[in-house]
């Protein structure tokens, strides 16, 4: 299962994209699938082409981890 991250990279703006598992505490790299900024648009310092990168963990000061869309189905809001 994929997982959307939004990373927030030193010195830059947070970038989302997909990876196919968490990190673990032990990685020292973080491969990210269709990297982009939060709103979608293209990342400026990254070529059009790339549909990988990989960015060290030591230059990352945050990860959040996004719902997929099947944990938003299962889990809902509720109004009583």
């Amino acid at each position: 299962m994929a997982y959307t991250l939004i990373l927030h990279v030193s010195g830059e703006l947070p970038v989302a994209g997909e990876v196919d598992e968490l990190p673990k505490p032990t990685d020292t790299l973080l491969v990210v699938s269709n990297p982009r900024l939060r709103d979608g648009k293209e990342l400026h310092y990254i070529d059009n082409s790339v549909v990988k990168v990989i960015w060290p963990i030591d230059r990352i000061t945050l990860i959040e981890v996004l719902e997929s869309e099947e944990q938003e189905k299962i889990i809902g809001f509720v109004r009583e």
